[in-house]
């Protein structure tokens, strides 16, 4: 399918998920998450208020600059590192083909 793109996530186990997602239809990486059943919250609905969806980007895909709401969120987030992203913060789109993004360790 020429619409989707392939995405890997690494679980809290260290367990690999590939899993192809579309960029015709408007999903972050948090939804995509979500959807193939993997353990991320989105207890905001993917509005950057809350961290339930962070991940370490593990490739050296080009993202887009973090907004100054995401920043401030992973600010008051747990094992927060360069790397850390939100996962509702990442679109779908061509240019993410071949991400690698691990699941950010849950806080107490």
């Amino acid at each position: 399918m020429e619409d989707t793109v392939n995405i890997t996530v690494i679980d809290r186990e260290g367990e690999e998920h590939n899993i192809e997602a579309p960029t015709d239809m408007n999903f972050n990486l948090m939804e995509i998450c979500k959807a193939s059943e993997l353990p991320v919250e989105g207890t905001c609905g993917g509005m950057a208020l809350c961290a339930s969806c962070h991940v370490y980007v593990l490739s050296d895909h080009e993202l887009h600059e973090a907004s100054e709401d995401e920043e401030d969120m992973l600010d008051q987030a747990f094992f927060v590192e360069d790397n850390s992203r939100l996962g509702c913060q990442i679109k779908i789109s061509p240019e993410i083909d071949g991400l690698r993004v691990e699941l950010a360790p849950v806080g107490d």
